[in-house]
């Protein structure tokens, strides 16, 4: 695969990272082993390693997006319109102002389709800003191949940056606040595309909560019920697993006094209200880092924010998030771009 780019300054990967006491694991694998498994170009798969994404995994998820358009057969209405030595350039164009997130992941796609090599023109990188009618990679392989992978590449690329852009306004909303409060997603994720899509809660300037139930606790409210008590909860899985780290959510006042005093150092205020929250926050005074959930909105992120919570935890993010309108405009080979 020949790879060009109009910005080799670009930065390859974009900024961001799990908060303090995460404890995701979305860099714990072995790198060198990944590239040498994985059938990507081994450019594109450094690419991908560099940006904290699992190249092998982006593969296999690639494979599984195509053989599910394909099911079991060919693009049929490419094959019999298209003659099959027939090339082209095809622009991912986006169509509305947003941030970029899945640029490499929508190029692998298109790889694992791509039976001849094909030449990638980067314009802009992941957890860039864009606008209306700007190219964002283009493409220019055999016609077939870049039809037949067009709408996985697209579902992927939209899908992902949906999520960053929605962060970024969030991320927007809560820059400047006395506490530096960000913004972080949690385990409300697409099945199978939970790291893709935590990844571009980072594009979009958010960071991410834990990846997995294994990495580190989240004691909740039916915890504390099967445990008798908030307390109980905590000190029942530092007993178990001493090196994990661990949050509790807590409801009230009351159980926040008692999780400080047991020595949680990671708390969830769960529906306070930002009163509540700013009552939280003197009642800790820096003793444990404190994360806001529920009722909030863009509207009322700043008031939260204020209080001097550090992080403001948004499962819409991830699930409730609409998609950034990308497209596809097709042109000959080696023919410029008509200006959207």
């Amino acid at each position: 695969m020949t790879e060009v780019t109009d910005h080799p300054e670009l930065p390859l990967a974009a900024t961001g990272g799990c908060g303090d006491a995460c404890g995701c694991g979305s860099a714990q694998y072995d790198e060198e082993a990944a590239l040498m498994e994985c059938g990507l170009d081994p450019a594109l798969a450094g690419l991908l390693a560099e940006a904290g994404l699992d190249p092998v995994l982006v593969e296999d998820i690639a494979h599984m997006a195509i053989a599910e358009d394909l099911d079991g057969g060919v693009d049929v209405t490419s094959v019999a319109t298209i003659p099959e030595e027939a090339v082209a350039t095809g622009d991912f164009t986006a169509r509305e102002a947003g941030v970029v997130a899945g640029l490499r992941v929508a190029e692998a796609v298109l790889s694992v389709v791509c039976e001849d090599e094909f030449e990638v023109e980067r314009h802009v990188e992941d957890g860039d800003l864009v606008a209306p009618g700007q190219k964002l990679i283009s493409v220019t392989t055999r016609t077939r191949d870049l039809l037949t992978g067009e709408r996985s590449a697209l579902n992927l690329l939209c899908r992902l940056s949906g999520i960053a852009t929605a962060t970024r306004a969030w991320a927007d909303a809560l820059d400047g606040t006395k506490a530096g409060t960000r913004v972080r997603d949690t385990r409300k994720t697409t099945p199978g595309l939970r790291a893709l899509e935590k990844y571009a809660v980072r594009c979009g300037g958010g960071v991410n909560h834990r990846m997995s139930l294994s990495d580190a606790a989240l004691v909740k409210d039916n915890h504390v019920v099967a445990a008798g008590g908030v307390a109980q909860a905590f000190e029942a899985v530092r007993e178990r697993f001493p090196d994990v780290p661990i949050e509790v959510e807590v409801d009230t006042l009351h159980q926040l006094r008692e999780v400080v005093d047991a020595g949680a150092d990671l708390i969830l205020l769960d529906n306070f209200t930002p009163g509540e929250t700013e009552e939280a926050v003197a009642l800790v005074n820096g003793r444990a880092i404190l994360e806001s959930s529920g009722r909030l909105t863009l509207e009322n992120a700043r008031a939260y924010a204020e209080t001097g919570v550090d992080f403001l935890a948004v499962g819409a993010l991830t699930h409730s998030s609409r998609i950034l309108d990308i497209g596809l405009d097709l042109r000959a080979a080696g023919s410029e771009a008509v200006d959207a």
